[in-house]
């Protein structure tokens, strides 16, 4: 199941896509409501009621008549992992970055979410703006010391993320936050692919290309840490909550390890792609000041 938020005549709802259509929720079934993180929270039986929605007999909208939202735009946490793809860390430790041996995670705050297809902003402090396309997970349960073997029970399903990074601000300090929450530099989405429609997540190809150019291209089967293990080191520390978001790491190929650094500019088009789950696209654009 395709789970989506979306804007269309001055109303923001959520639904499932089918084919070209959005099988809208709450108008098909005021039981479920039109947010999907409350959808999330409501457990397995509101899951099972969207899902035995039939199009034919339900309201629905063309999917092309909508704007599509970040599908979860106000999740408790935004946490990501860095340098989790093999290549990437060799690509770092040539570089000159001691790669460490532990799941290294910080913070996207949840300010900078931004739409599947909305433009994102070069900021009007640095020229530093990189890419790195990322899987990422959508928890559905509220949870706490999950083992590594009971860690797929507690996902909802899979996204497309783009942890678009300031470099030089992120290199002030060993966190990163504030150079990987700039406002608009966390676009989701298109939908949420729920871990039932999903085979292996770990055995799906991303790619990132820039103007058309490919940039990036790995399967998430090269994670160090896989995501099993990065939820059981997650609540080994904390709860996590229905909607929460992890971005999982981004392969080797981004912009500021390239020979010479080919990072953004404005104008700049960048399409972030996995295999399964769909793609989102943004405009590189000036911030407004």
């Amino acid at each position: 199941m395709k789970l989506v938020s979306y804007f269309r005549r001055g109303t923001v709802s959520a639904g499932k896509v089918v084919d070209d259509v959005i099988v809208d929720f709450p108008a098909s079934d005021p039981a479920l409501p039109g947010d999907l993180r409350l959808l999330l929270e409501g457990g397995q039986g509101l899951l099972d009621r969207a899902r035995d929605l039939d199009v034919k007999r339900s309201a629905t909208v063309p999917l092309k008549s909508v704007m599509l939202l970040a599908p979860i735009p106000n999740p408790s946490k935004f946490l990501a992992i860095g340098t989790n793809y093999k290549k990437h860390a060799a690509e770092a430790e040539a570089a000159g970055f001691k790669v460490p041996n532990a799941q290294v995670w910080f913070n996207k705050q949840v300010s900078c979410i931004n739409a599947p297809f909305g433009d994102v902003h070069l900021p009007s402090v640095s020229d530093k703006l990189d890419y790195e396309v990322e899987l990422c997970v959508v928890i559905g349960k509220r949870c706490r010391h999950v083992p590594a073997s009971d860690a797929r029970s507690v996902i909802a399903g899979y996204m497309v993320a783009n942890d678009f990074t300031v470099r030089d601000w992120a290199n002030r300090s060993p966190t990163m936050t504030i150079g990987k929450s700039f406002d608009t530099h966390g676009p989701l989405g298109p939908w949420i692919t729920t871990d039932d429609d999903v085979a292996d997540p770990h055995d799906l190809m991303l790619r990132l290309f820039v103007n058309g150019e490919l940039r990036q291209e790995e399967s998430s089967g090269g994670m160090i840490h896989d995501i099993y293990q990065q939820i059981a080191e997650l609540t080994a520390a904390m709860t996590l909550e229905p909607g929460d978001l992890l971005s999982t790491g981004t392969p080797s190929g981004v912009g500021i390890a390239l020979t010479p650094p080919r990072l953004l500019k404005a104008g700049d088009v960048v399409r972030a792609e996995i295999e399964g789950l769909g793609h989102i696209e943004n405009r590189i654009v000036p911030e407004p000041v």
